[in-house]
């Protein structure tokens, strides 16, 4: 009988740890993490909503407009820079928009608040981009001068990447990190649209762009939902860049959920919360909401990997709205509807996602699973990544019908059979860092020769 009782116990432990998921954080990123204080993310949004109104194409004013709005920014950012002992310069770069027949009626001067933090290695020529929009707007998009607050929409984004640029430029990365805060979102995602034909024309290794737009929300309109524990991230399935060769083998690996942009999301899922807690991401398979746009649509058009961060419920009463009563009900995006807790969990994700990126070796290169026989294993080569060192790499699996990676196979080599057929699983490879950090998933392409 005490055999028996021990027997019981042994198996019971072992299932027990069989069953617990072991989470390591790495103490530096978690550190910043930590970091991110929802007082400061308070006092951004308030002193933002506090210009009366951001409208693109507002007069300016002391402290009222576009241009003082503007110049808060870019002097939050100024005062990073003795931390990042030369490497953050900061500076608002200015551009002439046309007139458009639509929502620019003449031509026009806007500007995008930028923050380049320079990465230290200088073989290292990648770049990741987080932004969001500085502008706000009223239930007429063209009224230059009504209170347009826009504490939510988006000051709620420029919070954040104000917040982050403060942590991560006191901290080196081999990779360039540029913060953003562009303009003329409302306006048709117009200073989106030129910095991303800017990266287009110079070439820029643009690996990753994050858009923040909406983070600060946790109180849905008619539904009443009150939840800041879910945070979306929305992401294109087929690129909108996409060539005939890209089809052809997306057609072929049947990969339409594997674009650059999705292995995007679930790098941000996975590492987002792996270091924030009590929030989790939803990956929503759209590029966008419906009858709304975002600043990472004008990335994606040019090719460039690129994805939405936003917040789970909206509330209709205080977005695009006029300040004013009505039924009862306040109407307008006004600094009091903004949860500041959650802000400052999903300004977390985005810390965590970029430090981890910017801090890994770039992806493996040429990246395949042998096609070419009828078996019951699976076969992936790639080779090593062109930026930075990788220390083993990570072969990921997941079923065809499942939204995230299940298994992870660790290897030394640039090769690995496992035991699983390539007709029932999705499979992609990641490149891992001397530090342990990872690279984003590449997809593998068919080796069929």
């Amino acid at each position: 009988m005490k055999r028996i009782i021990l027997l019981i116990t042994y198996f019971t432990l072992h299932l027990s740890y069989a069953q617990t998921q072991l989470i390591h954080r790495d103490a530096t990123i978690a550190g910043m993490v930590n970091e991110i204080s929802s007082e400061n993310l308070e006092k951004y949004v308030r002193d933002l909503a506090g210009f009366r109104t951001r409208h693109t194409l507002s007069q300016n004013k002391e402290n009222e407009g576009i241009l003082a709005s503007q110049n808060y920014v870019l002097n939050h950012f100024k005062s990073f820079e003795p931390a990042a002992n030369g490497r953050l310069n900061s500076y608002i770069d200015t551009f002439i928009i046309p007139a458009d027949g639509r929502r620019i009626p003449t031509d026009s001067q806007l500007g995008n608040v930028m923050a380049t933090l320079k990465g230290t290695d200088p073989n290292d020529d990648r770049v990741f981009i987080i932004s969001a929009h500085i502008d706000s707007r009223a239930l007429d998009v063209m009224n230059t001068d009504i209170d347009a607050p826009g504490a939510n929409d988006d000051g709620s984004g420029v919070a954040a990447v104000i917040e982050l640029a403060r942590i991560m430029s006191k901290k080196t990365y081999p990779a360039t990190i540029i913060f953003v805060i562009v303009s003329g979102e409302e306006q048709g995602l117009k200073g989106a649209a030129y910095l991303a034909e800017k990266a287009k024309n110079q070439n820029w290794n643009l690996v990753a762009m994050l858009n923040n737009d909406m983070i600060g929300n946790s109180f849905s309109s008619e539904t009443n939902i009150n939840d800041n524990t879910k945070v979306r991230i929305f992401s294109e399935g087929v690129p909108a860049a996409e060539t005939e060769r890209m089809t052809a083998i997306r057609r072929y690996t049947n990969g339409e959920n594997d674009s650059k942009s999705r292995q995007l999301a679930r790098y941000m899922k996975e590492i987002g919360e792996r270091y924030v807690d009590q929030l989790e991401v939803k990956l929503v398979y759209r590029n966008d909401r419906f009858l709304r746009g975002g600043d990472h649509t004008p990335f994606a058009q040019q090719g460039f990997t690129a994805i939405r961060v936003c917040e789970m419920n909206e509330n209709y009463y205080h977005q695009h709205e006029n300040v004013r009563m009505g039924n009862g009900i306040q109407y307008g995006d006004l600094p009091e509807f903004v949860d500041f807790e959650y802000m400052r969990k999903i300004t977390g994700i985005n810390l965590a996602s970029l430090a981890s990126m910017a801090s890994a070796p770039s992806e493996p290169t040429n990246v395949g699973i042998d096609v070419r026989r009828l078996s019951n294993t699976s076969t992936l080569r790639w080779e090593a990544p062109e930026k930075g060192k990788a220390r083993g790499y990570y072969v990921l699996m997941r079923e065809t019908d499942a939204s995230m990676w299940q298994k992870k196979f660790y290897t030394e080599h640039t090769s690995m059979t496992i035991p699983y057929s390539k007709d029932n699983y999705f499979f992609a490879i990641q490149a891992v860092g001397e530090g342990g950090h990872e690279s984003m998933a590449v997809f593998p392409q068919p080796i069929t020769r």
